[in-house]
């Protein structure tokens, strides 16, 4: 019998990966939810899975089918960054265990609400943190982890230009989607801090809707950050053109890790499904992070001495 799942955020732009994620594992996606009709995408995967634009009518038709005897499974939450709480605790309290997207929450004191319904509900939340599954960053781990304890130097640059759209949707807003810590530094804060060790000391040169650019220091590691959607900064990079620029440099050295993403919403869902899901406690340490660069308050975000990141 295969497990069945809900899924929010049926028009996002995450939520093909999921889909794809949810058929490779042999699962079914049952109901949906988006106030976009836009998700066409759907019938590739699941084309007679309930779809519901109002999330009343999504609670009720989820509600009957945990009273019968097919009930739901999972959850997978692909909404916008500030519904992830609700949503998780939502999929919690009907039965079902989340599977939610990065950043889990925006505000760390939300993981321990978490695990609190989690206690009383036995169900476990599941955080995609997928870089971690990646081949070339769990052999780095290693290399890190069993060397002689020597603190690193890693720069970090992500080019991603965005149009003038993203500043009129949810993305733009920093209340609903964290900023640019959020939307693209978490993916890499959570694999630099499961790699490099907890965060110890933080500066922030820059943070702007369009920039955030920083300088960290983690356990075994100086980091400095380079986060962008302004295609003027493409052009000053010695890789300039279309699409983005991503890269990352270790002691020098460039690490490769260009490709091995396709398959890692795949692999995500094959080791929750298997019961080894990463935790909410385990997203916890760059959702800490995150969170304090989304304040920009002056006592936790000050000075601007760090060295900005070189993009020539």
């Amino acid at each position: 019998m295969s497990l069945r799942f809900a899924l929010l955020g049926a028009a996002g732009f995450v939520a093909p990966r999921h889909m794809a994620a949810i058929k490779a594992v042999g699962g079914e996606i049952v109901a949906c939810h988006d106030p976009f009709d836009s998700v066409g995408v759907i019938d590739r995967y699941f084309p007679d899975a309930a779809f519901f634009t109002e999330f009343e009518r999504f609670d009720r038709h989820v509600y009957k089918l945990q009273c019968s005897d097919r009930p739901i499974d999972y959850v997978s939450i692909c909404s916008p960054n500030h519904l992830h709480d609700a949503h998780m605790r939502w999929a919690l309290r009907i039965g079902a265990h989340p599977i939610c997207e990065k950043p889990l929450v925006l505000d760390p004191r939300d993981v321990d609400n978490l695990g609190h319904l989690e206690a009383s509900t036995g169900k476990m939340v599941n955080a995609v943190l997928q870089l971690r599954l990646h081949e070339k960053i769990i052999d780095l781990k290693k290399k890190v982890d069993q060397g002689p304890g020597q603190v690193h130097e890693v720069d970090v640059t992500t080019i991603t230009p965005r149009g003038n759209w993203y500043h009129y949707s949810w993305k733009g807003d920093q209340s609903r989607s964290g900023g640019l810590a959020a939307n693209i530094g978490i993916h890499l804060f959570d694999m630099m801090i499961w790699v490099f060790g907890g965060l110890q000391y933080l500066k922030v040169q820059e943070s702007s809707p369009t920039r955030s650019v920083g300088y960290a220091e983690l356990e075994r590691a100086r980091l400095r950050w380079f986060l962008s959607i302004d295609s003027k900064d493409l052009a000053a990079t010695k890789h300039p053109g279309p699409g983005a620029f991503r890269s990352v440099t270790i002691d020098g050295e460039e690490f490769p890790f260009g490709h091995g993403f396709e398959d890692l919403h795949i692999r995500s869902y094959e080791e929750v499904v298997a019961g080894r899901g990463f935790t909410a406690l385990d997203a916890r340490p760059a959702i800490e992070m995150m969170s304090i660069l989304g304040k920009r308050s002056p006592e936790r975000l000050v000075g601007s001495e760090c060295h900005p990141l070189a993009l020539s």
